[in-house]
């Protein structure tokens, strides 16, 4: 797994590198230390892991997020403990802290998964099904959920309606489908209908209705789910059998 480091501290590049020499799993191809330097080393996109320290010359470890190749994970390096939940609000792996504890970095890195992905394959959604995202419910309010957790997703004008966990508890979230959409892991969710996306995992049951009409009943969400006959085939190339229709 090729890895970036991003720091502007050169003794903590140091420490770093040394303890990574642990890990033979991790080649380290590229470092940086000012966010001009960053995002152009970014750009090239033949990495799969960033480590990234919040404060660099010339801006903050944030600024950089948007940047990084889709699909690479985030492993935040910093002295500072005040970010962690800003951290995992933009879906990084870890946020270790200065000194890094070498126990810490091994857990982090065991988190990764077990090969390395194609660099140069479209990358398949941001997330992954064990990843805790932190949705933002209103001025003051935010709650983490698991990606795997999730049921649904429906459109509410500029915000989105979440159904997540065995009790179907839900979430209004300042969140466009369009944005779902792009960083959903592709297989595990798709598009029912116009305004709803559902998690392939937690299909119960498609049930026909008429020629043109289909339903679904999920886990943990009470009402069926129109589906639109637009989607019907894409939503059936989905499905075990059991569950179709």
């Amino acid at each position: 797994m090729q890895a970036l480091i991003i720091d502007d501290e050169p003794p903590a590049c140091d420490v770093l590198r040394a303890l990574l020499a642990d890990h033979p799993r991790i080649r380290i191809v590229g470092e940086a230390g000012t966010v001009d330097e960053a995002r152009t080393r970014l750009a090239v996109g033949d990495y799969d892991l960033v480590f990234l320290d919040v404060r660099i010359r010339g801006g903050n470890g944030f600024d950089l997020v948007p940047h990084v190749r889709p699909g690479a994970r985030i492993i935040f390096v910093t002295a500072y403990d005040t970010h962690a939940v800003r951290a995992f609000a933009v879906n990084a792996l870890d946020y270790l802290l200065k000194p890094v504890d070498p126990a810490r970095l091994a857990e982090a890195l065991s988190r990764l998964p077990a090969a390395s992905p194609d660099p140069s394959a479209p990358p398949a959604g941001g997330w992954q099904l064990g990843d805790r995202l932190l949705l933002k419910l209103g001025p003051g309010r935010e709650r983490f959920v698991r990606l795997g957790d999730i049921r649904l997703i429906a459109a509410q004008e500029n915000y989105t309606d979440v159904v997540a966990g065995p009790a179907g508890d839900r979430f209004l979230v300042r969140k466009t489908m369009k944005a779902w959409e792009e960083l959903l892991p592709e297989g595990a969710f798709v598009r029912v209908h116009r305004r709803v996306i559902v998690a392939v995992a937690h299909v119960r049951e498609l049930v026909r209705l008429t020629e043109f009409s289909s339903e679904l009943h999920l886990d943990g969400v009470a009402a069926p789910v129109p589906v639109s006959y637009r989607f019907l085939a894409a939503l059936r190339a989905r499905l075990p059998s059991a569950a179709g229709a």
